[in-house]
């Protein structure tokens, strides 16, 4: 099998590293990813200035775009041929509930299923001290999984795996989007010649609702959590509601 690789972290980091040693003991790993770290770049394409591509060897490209532009080139240029999935991380950190909106990882599976490939978004629930032996085994078995049910039904995989050791891992459980909370913290300094600055950011401080069923739950209580996303982002059981108050209009 042909897997595209790529995250938003970095073509560097030691979780897209991990993840192409562990998927190349099976399948052919052709990685395109970020030249830095894109963290919450969401799906950005570049338009207004030009991209260029760097081959470090062994299969490994680097990009000045986003993770979608890094897709898009794997796509378009680099890969020998059409990939039968992309997957996308390991982040380090987590994409669980509102996130998948922000995250530059989630964006890198989302566009490869915007052409209809299977996808996969796959982040560590972790800011620190990470177990990426865990993870990439987690999403080794997971693409073990769907081996012989790779398709092109426009969905792809959200996946966040508990840092824990693998031995202490609960199972895997499909699940819904949580709810995360959001401090909203906006934090206004004074530069050297007295104009205001500002960083948007949050406390560092995980808030969110564990709520079963959600992926959240599911990573809270030692599982790996798999999320179908699908880019048709339309809210359908409203759809009715708003046909009623827009009829004749």
């Amino acid at each position: 099998m042909l897997i595209l690789l790529s995250n938003d972290d970095g073509f560097r980091s030691e979780g897209l590293i991990a993840l192409k040693n562990e998927l190349s003991k099976t399948d052919e790993v052709w990685v395109v990813a970020p030249e830095r770290e894109q963290t919450c770049i969401s799906h950005a394409i570049t338009l207004h200035k030009p991209l260029r591509i760097t081959d470090h060897g062994d299969r490994l490209f680097s990009t000045n775009g986003t993770p979608a532009d890094a897709v898009l080139l794997g796509l378009r240029v680099v890969l020998p041929r059409t990939p039968d999935l992309v997957v996308s991380g390991v982040n380090t950190g987590p994409n669980m509930g509102q996130d998948v909106v922000y995250s530059g990882t989630v964006a890198a599976a989302r566009e490869g299923a915007f052409v209809g490939l299977s996808a996969i978004a796959c982040s560590l629930s972790a800011r620190r001290a990470f177990r990426f032996d865990t993870a990439v085994r987690a999403v080794s078995h997971i693409v073990d999984a769907i081996r012989d049910r790779i398709g092109s039904d426009d969905v792809f995989m959200n996946v966040n795996i508990p840092n824990i050791p693998w031995d202490m891992l609960q199972g895997f459980v499909v699940t819904r989007l949580g709810r995360r909370i959001y401090n909203g913290k906006v934090i206004e300094r004074i530069d050297p010649r007295g104009g205001k600055y500002y960083w948007v950011g949050s406390d560092g401080v995980e808030r969110f609702e564990s709520i079963e069923g959600s992926d959240f739950h599911a990573v809270e209580k030692g599982y790996v959590s798999i999320t179908p996303l699908h880019w048709d982002t339309t809210s359908h059981r409203n759809i009715e509601k708003f046909k009623q108050i827009f009829r004749g209009g």
